[in-house]
């Protein structure tokens, strides 16, 4: 239903219709429509006008005059809306056939002023659009919807309310700051203005440079948040891949029996450690003299999905320490695997001592001894801070869009610091630093971005 390109701006001015609320069956549906000027239509759907922001009860009927539902409306008239636009909502007993009759009824009553279907993500594309939202929390209301943790919910409430976007035009407003020094020098060389020393330039640039570097931390954290981390689960069979993942998820999720290949294909869980999502993967058992051909195809993915993941977690058996066969074939995987794999090895409460003393994060899926060590090493390869309460949620662009920032701005700090300073080439450098950020909101965006970031909302939204 997401998948469907968002509707173009030379449509934006088109009243629109939709079902607003989740697909299936539910004790309340919502039927939403945004426009300019809705209140003929408001009179025809519902026989009167309404109070405006006030929820009125009444039968919702079909064109014959027979009555579809009884439910509550209410007219948002233009600005006080979401969309910035006048907004109707028909809120009727959630069947999903009684809510597409009211959907049809309405895109029949609206014909004559082109009502149409909504597109994905049309409504906050045009709460963006009427100055409703920046662009920033635009996405936040979709990363709201699909959060898969307390903290990531938490961090997108925080990035709808403004949080992010207000320390994002804080920092533009000082980078515009210095732009205005620097245009005044380049402007009027005659009054010999001594940029760097008497405006304190220089420090001003170097303590923007350190706020947008937190920035980008923070923002890596929220992308984190946002994204999780893949995490796949490698070794030899009969390691203890599946009883680690289980483990993890606290639940039988793979089956473990004492044959090797017993796991054909991945079998993956989200789990989340300290409100980070991590998507975890237990893969078939790696080895050269796969059994049958299944079994074959089941350690290709394996490979496939090791290839694919942000951390590769390489089991080993410490029951099996010091068997040549067995070490032999670790050496094997280990030379296909990453550099920076995470060795981890199990069945600690199994091994004899000489095992247990190879170094390295040791535990036991058995008994869930070490798993917490674990957790936190896996959070640590992330690059996880701790620190939710500080975190905004964000998404791949944003991170991109302040690291651009912060290269502009280590440039600038280089030409500011030159013995000869080449201030048009500072100036320009500073241009493109708050060009870099004014993305994040939106200042500087274009059409296909937008495209492309609210075609991944839901219809109704």
């Amino acid at each position: 239903m997401c998948a469907a390109p968002a509707g173009s701006l030379a449509r934006r001015h088109d009243p629109i219709a939709a079902v607003a609320s989740a697909p299936g069956r539910g004790a309340v549906g919502i039927v939403r429509m945004s426009g300019r000027a809705l209140a003929p239509l408001v009179r025809t759907l519902c026989g009167r006008a309404l109070t405006p922001r006030q929820a009125t009860l009444l039968p919702f009927t079909a064109a014959d005059g027979s009555v579809l539902d009884r439910g509550l409306a209410i007219h948002f008239p233009a600005p006080h809306s979401y969309t910035g636009e006048d907004v109707l909502e028909l809120q009727a007993h959630g069947g999903p056939v009684l809510l597409q009759l009211l959907l049809a009824r309405c895109l029949e009553a609206g014909a004559e002023i082109g009502l149409r279907l909504a597109e994905p993500g049309e409504f906050t594309e045009r709460a963006f659009l009427n100055d409703k939202l920046d662009l920033a929390q635009a996405e936040a209301v979709a990363d709201l919807i699909d959060a898969s943790t307390e903290a990531a919910a938490r961090s997108a409430a925080r990035s709808l309310s403004g949080t992010f976007s207000a320390e994002i035009e804080g920092l533009a407003q000082r980078i515009v700051t210095l732009r205005m020094l620097v245009e005044a020098t380049l402007d009027f060389p005659e009054e010999e203005i001594d940029f760097l020393e008497r405006a304190g330039a220089r420090a001003q640039l170097d303590a923007i440079e350190t706020a947008v570097g937190e920035a980008l931390t923070r923002a890596r954290q929220g992308a984190l948040l946002r994204e999780g981390l893949r995490v796949v689960i490698a070794g030899q069979p009969n390691v203890g891949k599946s009883s680690l993942l289980n483990a993890l998820a606290g639940a039988e999720l793979a089956i473990v029996t004492p044959i090797p290949g017993t796991t054909r294909d991945k079998v993956s869980e989200t789990i989340q450690i300290e409100g980070v999502p991590l998507h975890v993967s237990d893969t078939a058992g790696l080895r050269i003299d796969a059994g049958d051909e299944v079994e074959r195809i089941g350690i290709g993915r394996s490979w496939q999905a090791i290839d694919d993941a942000d951390v590769v977690l390489f089991l080993h058996d410490l029951t099996r320490h010091g068997d040549a066969a067995y070490e032999a074939g670790d050496a094997a995987i280990a030379a296909r695997l990453p550099a920076d794999v995470l060795h981890v090895f199990n069945k600690v409460d199994a091994a004899s001592a000489a095992a247990c003393a190879t170094p390295g994060l040791q535990l036991s899926a058995q008994t869930g001894n070490g798993l917490q060590a674990l957790r936190a090493e896996l959070l640590r390869r992330a690059g996880w801070l701790s620190q939710p309460d500080g975190i905004f949620i964000a998404r791949a662009r944003h991170v991109q869009a302040l690291q651009r920032t912060r290269q502009h701005l280590a440039l600038a700090q280089a030409h500011a610091a030159a013995r000869d300073a080449a201030l048009d080439l500072l100036a320009e450098e500073l241009r493109l630093a708050h060009d870099a950020l004014g993305e994040i909101t939106g200042a500087f965006g274009t059409e296909d971005l937008l495209g492309a970031i609210f075609s991944r909302f839901c219809i109704g939204k």
